[in-house]
């Protein structure tokens, strides 16, 4: 996933590689200013993960 000026809470689905572990909502590279208290998800129990907080859905693609 490229972190490039990513904005907090902009889509509902990001997909996310092994190098993207461990998946926090939101991500470090994401604009904060916005956005809602870190979570951590557990994408890789299930190959997808769904933040409480915002509602995105990240999914393992790798």
């Amino acid at each position: 996933m490229s972190h490039a000026a990513l904005q907090a809470n902009a889509q509902q689905r990001y997909e996310v590689t092994r190098a993207d572990l461990p998946l926090s909502c939101p991500m470090p590279a994401m604009a904060l200013w916005n956005s809602h208290p870190k979570v951590y998800l557990p994408v890789e129990a299930s190959g997808s993960a769904k933040c409480p907080y915002c509602g995105a859905q990240y999914v393992l693609i790798d």
